[in-house]
């Protein structure tokens, strides 16, 4: 197998800083072609514990349709999505970050009060409809891009 493939991200950041040149940083297999898509990580962690697809999208209060182009890989999720998903495989914030990860999507960050409330959700087993409440509570953009009413 290709070695730098089985380098972490530590390793290849360093490798990156010593570099004095793109060229040769660019040409490599850095083994992102090795990180599985969000269609194919979502459709394995919903069979890994036993779920359909249709219990995961219900449970994120995902529309149905879309829900299913998900989980085939004809759409990309936005942050938001991933966050709903997350949610809807009743995950940890680990995994949240995880899913988060494998949809190329930024992490949550504790100092941002959005992310801090859906955190604690996450950590505490809040279903969707519990943290949509809390993320209104504090008059924050609710999951989804639905408005504050």
């Amino acid at each position: 197998m290709n070695k730098e493939k089985n380098m972490n991200s530590e390793e290849l950041l360093r490798l990156l800083f010593m570099e004095s040149s793109l060229e040769h940083l660019m040409t490599m297999d850095t083994g992102q072609v090795g990180m599985p898509t969000f269609a194919e990580y979502i459709t394995q962690l919903a069979r890994s514990m036993g779920e359909a697809p249709e219990r995961v999208i219900n449970r994120a209060d995902i529309d149905k349709s879309y829900g299913h182009q998900l989980f085939r890989g004809i759409r990309n999720p936005s942050r938001d999505t991933v966050l709903m998903l997350a949610f809807g495989f009743k995950a940890d914030y680990a995994r949240a970050q995880t899913l988060l990860k494998i949809a190329r999507k930024s992490p949550l960050y504790p100092r941002v009060k959005r992310d801090m409330v859906i955190i604690f959700c996450l950590h505490h087993g809040y279903s969707i409809v519990e943290t949509q409440l809390a993320l209104s509570d504090y008059g924050l953009p609710l999951l989804g891009g639905r408005k504050n009413e």
